[in-house]
């Protein structure tokens, strides 16, 4: 079986990918990508290409699956199979940009980031989302820092529409996405599913923006089918 690499959205780390990976078990190679380290989506990308198998299945979630989609551009010989988690490929319109200023701001004039934190994860996430979850992300958010999720929120406001890649993908793909998701709504999520040739797209009940740390159990067993579909 193909070692995965998972590739963390806007503002995480590998935490938002370990309750997945603890529910899949040892017999599964799972790889976390950093995307902590670079400005933009491609130097994401290129980045966990260096750190990654010659071969490998390729998930990200929310701003993962931007440099997923960008890593199919660069390299998709390397990548056996795709899955895109609750993400947009679409550019952003003048109106998002502007948010991501905002939140920007808000973020560098922070003195209280797990305070600030709890007011996003309360729109992030599905509402009856267990307090561990919430807890989880509050600490992220601190560990990550405000600016770290600057560089990268200003990557993804100057990430160009990647819907020309998704035609050319011939790979075995899922695409997923929680019922609940009020950053990127499940019509984002079949627009690229409708895209992907052969594309599977599942939607997750009771779930918000970020499945694998909300819905880990039903995460896992998406991966589980995904990783043996021809």
């Amino acid at each position: 079986m193909d070692p995965i690499v998972m590739v963390p959205g806007l503002g995480s780390d590998a935490t938002v990918w370990e309750r997945t990976i603890a529910e899949l078990g040892p017999d599964y190679d799972c790889r976390v990508g950093d995307t902590l380290s670079d400005d933009s989506l491609e130097g994401m990308a290129q980045r966990v290409l260096a750190d990654a198998p010659d071969r490998f299945a390729l998930a990200g979630v929310s701003m993962g699956g931007m440099v997923a989609m960008t890593i199919m551009r660069l390299a998709p010989g390397r990548v056996a199979r795709l899955a895109l988690f609750d993400t947009n490929a679409r550019a952003d319109t003048p109106e998002q940009t502007a948010r991501r200023r905002s939140a920007n701001a808000a973020m560098l004039a922070a003195t209280d980031l797990r305070a600030l934190a709890g007011l996003g994860i309360a729109y992030m996430v599905y509402p009856g989302a267990d307090r561990n979850v919430r807890e989880a992300l509050a600490d992220m958010t601190v560990r990550v820092g405000a600016a770290a999720y600057v560089r990268q929120n200003e990557a993804v406001a100057a990430r160009p529409d990647l819907f020309p890649i998704l035609a050319g993908v011939d790979v075995p793909t899922l695409v997923a996405v929680g019922a609940d998701d009020l950053i990127t709504p499940v019509a984002f999520s079949q627009a690229i599913a409708g895209a992907v040739p052969s594309a599977e797209l599942r939607v997750i009940p009771r779930c918000g923006h970020l499945p694998p740390i909300e819905e880990p159990a039903a995460t896992a067993a998406l991966f589980r089918a995904w990783l043996v579909q021809d």
